[in-house]
């Protein structure tokens, strides 16, 4: 089999615009989740009739999970596809030496970043800036803002307990949403390791092994980041070959409707709720629907959101259309702000946004209890509509143009500690990248 042609820019760039669109679907997520909880479910109540964003589709909009699978799958496309390319070429050797510059670099660039954003929502913790949050009429909000440490010597040990719990177990009161990066993390590492006992084996003979492992984490209900990093690996070895270029190339026909198939039913699988499937019809056929395609004891909310977020990558790899569609510059402008924009988002929410839509508010009193003592005041309830409908969308712009400061200052101060340290351990004939046949 000849070498594959070098992969036009333009299928490459379409992955940032997917993973543009993921990251602020994450804050719209948590934003939701903030002021408007219900939209959880598929239904107000088992009684009452939906919303428009808790219909299917439209709620895809206001839901979190589905991004996250769609992280896992591009850190497992992006990761694998310059290996893959380099070995397709006959350049294994190269592959193996990139895939370990790589994942050592991979743990700087994840970890350095997310200890400077805890250590600010540490300080602002310690300061006094989740004091609206403590009070707010937002269980979300209440529950990701921590309360100061009771002295001086106690808030350093709490930074450092926070600091090592991000790694271990993904509990970190300073920045909850950091629970994702040690899967993330794991995921890349899984990803080079494949990689690593995969790159001298011919391609057809590693897609199919790659397949019987996606089934493999698929049984072993691993559908936060297992199956979404190995759907990942095996769409970059799929988009790279030529004889299912060639072959696709030829039936536009059946590419188009079976890629846009691909899509609507991965939006439409990306849609089930995250509480009371029971409550609708569609929602309960895919709870009955589940029972047949899921292993025992699966978590449907995390299944489904990871299927559906495996068939969208698919039909938009092979769908021309959606392709341009996420290679506009726009959204490939929000994906190169999407680390930046997970980082910071959690802690600009329990700050500023907290502020601007809970500060104004006056707890309400809660008169006397049973024995005629005065209960404590309500929680600060949210401003008038107009008020939200505002904030919102400020919010959003202030949170890019905080996102921008950091990929331009904070980023590449990352790059560099992690870069200098590679210096200092690597051995000298590991520094220097010998020229490679395809980049």
């Amino acid at each position: 089999m000849s070498p594959p042609p070098p992969t036009p820019k333009r299928d490459v760039v379409w992955v940032d615009g997917l993973r543009g669109i993921a990251s602020v679907l994450v804050v719209t997520a948590h934003i939701c989740r903030s002021l408007f909880p219900f939209l959880v479910s598929p239904a107000m109540s088992d009684k009452l009739p939906p919303t428009l964003f808790q219909l299917p589709f439209f709620r895809c909009l206001v839901m979190g999970r589905p991004s996250v699978a769609v992280f896992a799958i591009v850190t497992g496309y992006v990761n694998s596809l310059g290996p893959l390319k380099k070995s397709r070429a006959g350049n294994a050797d190269a592959a193996l030496a990139g895939i370990a510059r790589s994942a050592f670099r991979r743990f700087g660039r994840f970890m350095i970043p997310a200890m400077v954003i805890t250590v600010i929502s540490w300080l602002a913790c310690q300061f006094g800036a989740f004091r609206v949050a403590h009070v707010a009429d937002s269980a979300w909000i209440r529950d990701t803002s921590p309360r100061p440490s009771t002295s001086f010597a106690a808030a350093f040990y709490d930074l450092y307990k926070n600091l090592w719990a991000t790694w271990t177990d993904g509990g970190n009161s300073y920045d909850k949403i950091q629970w994702t990066l040690i899967y993330l993390l794991m995921g890349s590492m899984t990803t080079y390791l494949s990689l690593f006992a995969l790159i001298y084996v011919k391609p057809r003979w590693r897609m199919l092994i790659l397949a019987g492992v996606f089934c493999y984490k698929w049984k072993a209900k691993d559908a936060l980041v297992g199956t979404n990093i190995f759907c990942g690996i095996i769409l970059a070895d799929v988009s790279i070959d030529p004889d299912i270029a060639r072959m696709v190339s030829g039936h536009p026909y059946i590419q188009a409707i079976s890629s846009a198939s691909f899509i609507i039913m991965g939006l439409f699988c990306c849609s089930y709720p995250e509480e009371h499937p029971e409550w609708t019809r569609w929602s309960r056929n895919m709870l009955q629907f589940g029972h047949w395609i899921f292993p025992g004891g699966a978590e449907y909310a995390r299944f489904y959101p990871g299927l559906g977020a495996d068939l969208l990558a698919t039909g938009v790899m092979f769908n021309p259309t959606a392709k341009k569609i996420l290679s506009h510059r726009f959204l490939c402008w929000m994906g190169k702000l999407s680390w930046p924009v997970y980082l910071v988002h959690g802690t600009l929410i329990r700050t500023v946004l907290t502020w601007v839509l809970f500060g104004a508010s006056v707890r309400p009193p809660q008169g006397k209890d049973q024995n005629g003592d005065q209960m404590p005041p309500g929680w600060l309830p949210v401003a008038k509509p107009w008020v939200v409908m505002f904030a919102i969308p400020l919010f959003y712009v202030f949170l890019y143009r905080v996102a921008g400061l950091w990929a331009q200052h904070v980023d590449p101060w990352c790059t560099r500690v992690t870069q200098q340290f590679e210096d200092l351990v690597f051995r000298d004939d590991a520094k220097v990248e010998k020229p490679l046949l395809l980049s």
